[in-house]
């Protein structure tokens, strides 16, 4: 999907940046702040959940449909937040997510298929730190009159990614395994 001259993408980009939410013709509204995205990792196995504070989506759903819907997520790296101000600082710098040089992480839908209920299976690309993998997301979908839940979670390995390199390769402190949950709340326009 193309959005227009480049003036167009240059206003829709500022917009979003601004929004963190974007909406588009046939694409819901995200609400930001009742939206979240986590990401969960071990170190020395012990759970830490870090909050992205910046993101975007385009949400377009129709249970009547579902094989319609498209779903394209941007997530700011540089917005992680650990709970500290070091720590967050080091998550910046190129061994963790590098986010001077590669600023976005993003999840762009290439399908959707019902799995029974409310669930549903989203397959797409997902690339961090300029690393793609496609992957299949369950995400349970709830409606409320005009509001769309989107509920899920991604277990991915730091290592595909090139997360943690250097003396951060190694696993034994900082698990490979990190699991990526988001809530999204979109209302229909």
């Amino acid at each position: 999907m193309t959005f227009g001259n480049s003036s167009s993408r240059r206003l829709l980009a500022s917009a979003a940046a601004v929004l963190f939410a974007v909406a588009l013709p046939g694409f819901a509204q995200v609400d930001a702040s009742k939206s979240t995205v986590i990401a969960t990792l071990k170190q020395m196995n012990v759970p830490v959940d870090g909050a992205f504070k910046k993101f975007t989506a385009q949400v377009a759903f129709d249970p009547a449909k579902p094989t319609a819907g498209s779903t394209n997520l941007s997530v700011d790296m540089s917005s992680y937040d650990l709970g500290d101000a070091e720590y967050n600082k080091q998550v910046r710098d190129k061994e963790w997510f590098d986010s001077a040089t590669l600023p976005k992480a993003t999840f762009v839908s290439t399908a959707i298929s019902p799995a029974g209920g409310n669930q549903y299976k989203v397959t797409g690309k997902l690339t961090i730190k300029g690393k793609s993998q496609v992957v299949t997301v369950p995400v349970a979908i709830t409606q409320q009159g005009a509001t769309q839940t989107f509920d899920g979670s991604l277990p991915i390995k730091r290592t595909l990614y090139d997360i943690g390199t250097g003396e951060w390769k190694d696993t034994s402190v900082v698990a490979d395994d990190v699991v990526i949950k988001f809530h999204i709340v979109a209302a229909q326009h």
